[in-house]
C-alpha cells in the first residue's frame, strides 16, 4: 500500500504545476483585472487582481459579512457559489470594471468554479 501523505504531496504538486502553467497567459490588468477564484473544502473565494501594481481591487467570499446570512439560508454549495459570482461582479461594475480575465487557480472548470463564473456573469461581467 501507497502511504496518503505520499499521495496528497503528489496531489499538491500537479495542482501547483496547474496554477503556474495558468499563470503564464493570464495577466491582470487595471481595465482587464484577473478574476481569481480560490475554493476550498468549506468555502469559495473571489478576488479581483491587478497584476501590474499587484493590487487587490476588491474581493468576496461566502465568508463575507455581505453574504453570510444569505448564504446560511441556501441549500447547496454550487448556490452559494453563484452567489458569490454575482456579489463579486456588483462589487466589480461598484468599480467601473466590466470585463475581467477568469483564473480558475488550476482547478477544472465545472462545479463551483462554472457556478461562480456563471454568476458573475449574470451579474454583468465579460470574460
Amino acid at each position: 500500500m501507497s502511504d496518503p501523505r505520499v499521495t496528497i504531496r503528489k496531489k499538491l504538486e500537479q495542482l501547483n504545476r496547474r496554477k503556474k502553467h495558468g499563470l503564464k497567459k493570464l495577466f491582470g490588468t487595471p481595465d482587464r483585472p484577473r478574476l481569481m477564484v480560490y475554493r476550498s473544502n468549506k468555502h469559495i473565494y473571489a478576488q479581483l487582481v491587478d497584476d501590474t501594481t499587484s493590487v487587490t481591487i476588491t474581493g468576496c467570499s461566502t465568508n463575507s459579512p455581505d453574504l453570510r446570512e444569505k448564504v446560511a439560508a441556501m441549500k447547496g454549495k454550487l448556490d452559494e457559489a453563484k452567489a458569490v459570482g454575482m456579489h463579486i461582479a456588483a462589487l466589480a461594475k461598484k468599480n467601473g470594471i466590466e470585463q475581467v480575465a477568469f483564473d480558475r487557480n488550476g482547478r477544472r472548470y465545472h462545479g463551483r468554479v462554472k457556478a461562480l463564473a456563471d454568476g458573475a456573469r449574470e451579474g454583468g461581467l465579460q470574460f
